[in-house]
This record gives C-alpha cells, structure tokens and sequence, in this order.
C-alpha cells in the first residue's frame, strides 16, 4: 500500500472517517505502510510525520485542530513497556502552547485556543524504543477522545486558575500541582526556555496546557479495558471514549461541579465534622468504629464523600485517579507537634535507571500533583475505641497543598542523588538523603524483612527504600496553611 492510496482513503471532512483510518496504523509502523521516509527530530517528530504521510494534511504551527473541518486534533503519545511486560504512560500529553501575551485576552474558556484546538483529539498510542527512528515505533492503540461532562467541568475549571495565575503576573510561578486534570507543563530544553508575561517583568518559564500523567493512565486503562481489538489477534486495540468512564467511585456531580470547584467541594464536606473526635465523627457518619491502624485515613475518606455514599479509599475514587491527588492523615500531638515523616511508595529502581528526565519522572509526578491533607489533633485526653484506650484526637482541618517550585528545585537534587546512586549500584542507605542531613526529603527503607527485596536494574536484588518528607517539613507545610 503506497501512500497515496492511504490519504485517499478516508474523509478529512468527518471524525468518524479519521479515526476509522487510523485503525490502518494499529500494529504497523509509518515505515510498514508508507516506506522508507525521512527522520524527524524531535517530540513531535512521529506526529508530524503522521500528518504528511498517512494523512496528506500539511505541517503548520496555526491555532487550529490538524482537520479543522472535523474538529479534530492529532496526538501521537509513547508507551513504554515495563520489565513484567506491561505498557504504561511515558509522559504527559503536551496540547498547545501557552501564550502569555494573548492568554489573559480570551473571553472565556468555550472560546479559548486551547478548547478550540483540543476539544475533540485522536490520540495514537504508540510504543517508544530508545534510539530507534521515529518510523520504526509500533502503534498500539487509537482512542478518539471528546472533552465533555465532568471532566470538562474540571478542565475548564483548571484552565481558569492557569489564566488567573498570569494575569496576577505569576506566569513564573505557576506549576503542575496548581491544578486538577490540565496542568501547564514547561517546554524546552530542561525546562529553561523563558518567555515575556503581561503583568510582570520576571520572565516565565515556556509552558504548554497538557493533560498530565495520571489523566493519560486512565485513558490508557480505558483503551485497554473497553477497546475493540484490531487487527485480530494483534492485542492492539481502538476505542472512543465520548465520555470517559473509568471503573471508580466518582465524587462529585456535574451539578456540584457547574456551581463550586472540586477543591471547595470536598473542603465544604469536613466542616461539620471540625472539634470532633473518632468516635463522634463515627457516629455522624452512622459507621462502627474500626480498631485498625488505618482508621483515620479510613474515616477520613468517608467524611470526602458525597451525601449518601461511602467511599472507603478516595485515593482510588474517579478524580483521584485522573488527577494524581494523594490524600494523607497526619496527627498532631497537643502542643502541635509531629513527630511522624510521612512516607510515600517504594522507589522503582528500574523506572530511576532508565529514566533521565527530572520532569518526565515519576517522584516528579507525585511531588508536583496535590495533596489532600487531613489534619487530627490530639486533645491530651484518652478515648476507649472497641475496648482499647487510645490517645484522643480530633479533626482540625483539611487542605489541598501543591509543592512551590523552590521546594520542587530540591526535589530535584534529591531524584539526581538517588539516580546517581542506583546507576553506580550503590542502593544502600549510606549514600542517600537521611533525616539528619535536615533536608526536606529522606530515603527510608520500606521492606517488611531483611528478605523483602527488590530488584536491582544492575542485576540481582537490592533492599527496598521510599520516598519521605522529614517530619518538619510537614509540619511547616500544614502550619503555613
């Protein structure tokens, strides 16, 4: 099949004909349909291509979707396959460039460049390989996705607070943790690229709208789950979402949504609970009281919940999941104090090693989503829960909380350090973060036993150590609040 008869094939006029051809890529490369073609450098190289060749449509920077007649944009995204031989997201999907200039002059979000050009996208999955040429990279899936319901509730809602953010000239300061779904993510070499803002004299770091990492997962868990397998037998599949629908318990409603934001939505559920302890926010929740060590975090979830239901982990609700937001407990002795670091996931050696990039890792991901922190304060009193006394706490607050870009700056020094590390095989506690060293972060072992092990990319095993914040840390964080 040569490549005219390829761009015959479909019309560029109608969505459904677009995608449909796309289903001519899945389990091919540009190279099996088109030949031998020219390397393009670059992110955008594939997608460009993919233009020209399967498509006929002619390259342009324009702020207009690929098939303006459709309405449609096109993405390429990469894969990339884990060691157990499961696919995941490589990164964030990068949409449209920023404009600071002519950002803070759109009327409202329905008529923004970014809803005009991203609205409705066909997104091609395709499986990356380092060093091999762009033409060579297998596609795997086809999804044509359709920003509507809650989501675009909530997009719009992040697209706002970007907007708000350059026009209090805080182009410079905006980060990926200000928002839910969309972020606005740097561009550039190392992020370094720096750009005029309107409302200030401090340039900004170049920025892109994009739907962040842990949005791509659920579309990628979406394709696999609900998509129709093409060609047969290939494990390569097509889907169109309409309405993204994944297998978790939502939280809010578009009603809620059309009329508050997510974060005062979930923040207005707390208050009737503030001054009361377990046993009483137990009662009002009409729940028995639980003598496990993740009761806080348990009840805590209930209490986010809408009326009427239970949602016993909200880290594993629809918006968490889509958003990356992680809910934490912390308790507080009476005086205020905290003695608790608080700790994160396992460090995935194998993810450190093979990746070079600060903002296409994963510790970067989950430091610069927010955080849902839900605070407990001890009262210096006891309580009998189940027949056991224990120390009395009550609720004192909830906040969402995302990193500044100072505290992000270190985060970055700590991954280099633990990157370093683990790519001269020295995974021991002697060479990482320690608490002592009073840094924000630490590294900590986490294994059950002397026998639970990881493994090591340098070959064999390795113990298992996670990600913490030092105890001060939080406690200055929820003390700033």
């Amino acid at each position: 099949m040569n490549k005219e008869e390829n761009i015959g094939k479909y019309n560029r006029n109608d969505k459904q004909s677009i995608f449909e051809h796309s289903f001519n890529l899945l389990s091919k490369t540009l190279k099996d349909i088109v030949g031998e073609v020219f390397d393009k450098k670059g992110k955008g190289g594939l997608g460009q291509l993919v233009e020209e060749l399967f498509y006929g449509i002619e390259n342009n920077s324009r702020q207009e979707p690929d098939f303006k007649n459709a309405g449609l944009e096109l993405k390429c995204t990469p894969l990339k396959l884990l060691h157990d031989g499961r696919m995941a997201i490589k990164e964030r999907l990068a949409c449209t460039m920023i404009n600071f200039m002519t950002i803070v002059n759109e009327t409202d979000f329905e008529h923004s460049e970014f809803y005009n050009k991203c609205s409705l996208m066909l997104i091609l999955f395709y499986l990356h390989v380092t060093g091999e040429k762009v033409y060579n990279l297998r596609f795997i899936f086809s999804l044509l996705w359709k920003l509507d319901g809650k989501d675009f509730l909530i997009i719009k809602q992040d697209y706002q607070t970007i907007v708000n953010k350059i026009k209090n000239g805080k182009a410079h300061e905006l980060s990926e943790g200000d928002t839910i779904y969309l972020g606005a993510c740097r561009k550039g070499q190392k992020g370094e690229d720096k750009r005029k803002q309107p409302f200030s004299d401090i340039d900004a770091p170049t920025r892109a709208f994009s739907l962040k990492p842990a949005y791509m997962r659920t579309l990628l868990e979406f394709i696999e789950t609900n998509g129709t397998e093409y060609p047969e037998g290939s494990k390569c599949k097509y889907a169109t979402n309409i309405s993204l629908n994944i297998k978790a318990e939502s939280l809010t409603s578009v009603s809620e949504l059309s009329h508050n934001t997510f974060e005062k939505i979930i923040l207005e559920r707390f208050n009737k609970y503030q001054g009361k302890n377990y046993l009483e926010i137990s009662k009002l929740l009409e729940m028995n009281p639980s003598s496990s060590k993740n009761k806080y975090a348990l009840i805590s979830s209930v209490m986010a919940s809408p009326e009427g239901k239970i949602i016993h982990n909200i880290n594993k609700s629809e918006e968490f999941l889509k958003s990356g937001i992680m809910m934490k407990t912390i308790r507080l002795g009476k005086n205020g104090t905290l003695k608790e670091s608080m700790s994160f996931e396992n460090i995935d050696y194998q993810e450190i090693h093979d990746n070079d990039k600060w903002y296409e890792s994963r510790l970067y991901e989950i430091f610069s989503n927010k955080f849902l922190f839900v605070i407990y304060k001890a009262t210096g009193n006891d309580i009998i829960i189940n027949g056991k006394i224990e120390e009395e706490y009550v609720f004192h607050k909830a906040m969402f909380w995302n990193m500044p870009t100072g505290d992000l700056n270190i985060a970055e020094k700590y991954w280099e350090n633990i990157r370093s590390n683990v790519l001269h095989n020295m995974i021991d506690k002697r060479f990482f973060w320690k608490i002592k060293d009073h840094h924000l972060f630490h590294v900590r072992p986490k294994g059950k036993d002397s026998k639970d092990l990881a493994i090591n990319p340098n070959g064999g095993q390795c113990p298992k150590y996670c990600y913490w914040f030092n105890a001060k840390y939080v406690k200055k964080i929820i003390s700033e609040d």
